[in-house]
């Protein structure tokens, strides 16, 4: 098994997959953290949810999927390769002591790049429609007292394609959408620049509110709703 990320389901040509960057809080047995045990199972480590969600995507809904396997505390697969967060000293008023002085170049050349590569190539043979890219965020950050009411954001850089057409999609469902909220993707937004804006390809980044996606009822649901969403993009953009 790739320690790195694993793949869902089949590409079709034309169709739609997912990519999640955040999804798994694994760290190798060889790599010491230093954290508390309990900060593992919060947002820290992963995005909270993505990982079932993307598998119901890829079993359920035919989206196949590109997963991480690592945490991005290990490092961050969402970032450039000189970015200071790649191989985070702290996270949300953290210490990471473990990665302070780590050898980066040794975390790039065994996932970052690795990671990159293999997906390139996923990418390449599946010529897809649209990429759909999974995230999610805490409701409340522990360094801040700003509330963040959205219940999905769709995030985008300069491609604002399927944002501009999913938007009212998702607000005609009755959601709170942030646009480009809570993060943007003018900031945030690596993975995609790479393998989406700069090869052409459109692409719908999705941030999900993690307080509503913390069970398999949540992970079902939210799974159904992406992938109508995401097919009428897809259609819409045809």
């Amino acid at each position: 098994m790739n320690e790195v990320f694993r793949q869902l389901g089949t590409p079709v040509p034309g169709g739609i997959v997912l990519i999640a960057d955040h999804a798994s809080n694994t760290v190798p047995a060889d790599i010491t953290l230093g954290i508390p045990a309990h900060l593992m199972g919060e947002h820290i480590p992963l995005d909270i949810g993505t990982e079932a969600i993307a598998e119901i995507l890829a079993r359920d809904h035919a989206i196949p999927a590109h997963i991480a396997a690592v945490s991005r505390l290990v490092c961050d697969l969402n970032r450039e390769e000189d970015a200071p967060g790649l191989v985070p000293e702290a996270s949300d008023g953290h210490l990471i002591p473990g990665n302070i002085g780590a050898d980066r170049e040794a975390r790039l050349a065994r996932f970052h790049r690795p990671y990159h590569t293999a997906l390139a190539a996923w990418l390449e043979r599946s010529e897809p429609a649209l990429i759909l890219s999974l995230h999610s965020f805490t409701p409340r950050l522990e360094t801040s007292d700003a509330a963040r009411p959205w219940e999905v954001g769709v995030l985008y850089n300069r491609d604002e394609r399927a944002a501009r057409i999913a938007i009212p999609l998702l607000e005609a469902e009755g959601l709170n959408v942030g646009d480009n909220l809570p993060y943007s993707g003018r900031d945030l937004n690596y993975t995609m620049n790479r393998h989406a804006e700069a090869e052409g390809c459109a692409y719908l980044g999705i941030e999900l509110r993690q307080d509503l996606t913390a069970t398999p009822a949540d992970h079902a649901r939210w799974a159904a709703l992406l992938a109508k969403i995401a097919q009428r993009v897809a259609s819409a953009l045809t």
